[in-house]
């Protein structure tokens, strides 16, 4: 094969998906304004004014990942009986290793979160919206 050719086969081979190669990250993630609790099935994320949900966390082999979700910002003050607080769909990503992991996340209207730090067994450093 020309250099050339093999050249090109490399620099294509490296743009496809990293596909899945561990085991779903679990447990519970603390961090400075956000908490992350998670099981193979995915998991709920606490942030100080705003709640989401992230489906399973599968790292690759260099410990990055994607996943889907859905995010809902909190509202300041009490809860108003009937309300409905709009839901954005959210992509997330990250990388985690060993204790350790980044976080950020999109949603479907263009507003970006993160990055966050998150330690796996840290207590969440929230601070409700009032």
């Amino acid at each position: 094969m020309r250099p050339a050719a093999f050249l090109c086969l490399v620099l294509l081979s490296a743009c496809t998906s990293i596909a899945p190669s561990g085991a779903p990250i679990s447990g519970q993630w603390g961090g400075s304004h956000i908490g992350l609790t998670l099981d193979a099935s995915g998991g709920r994320l606490e942030y100080d004014c705003a709640a989401g949900t992230i489906g399973p966390v599968i790292p690759a082999s260099d410990g990055t990942f994607a996943a889907e979700g859905m995010h809902t910002p909190g509202t300041g003050g009490p809860e108003i009986e009937g309300q409905s607080r709009p839901t954005f769909p959210a992509a997330y990503s990250g990388r985690a290793s060993g204790d350790r992991m980044t976080l950020q996340g999109r949603l479907s209207n263009g507003v970006e979160l993160g990055p966050f730090e998150l330690r796996r067994g840290a207590e969440p450093g929230i601070f409700r919206c009032l």
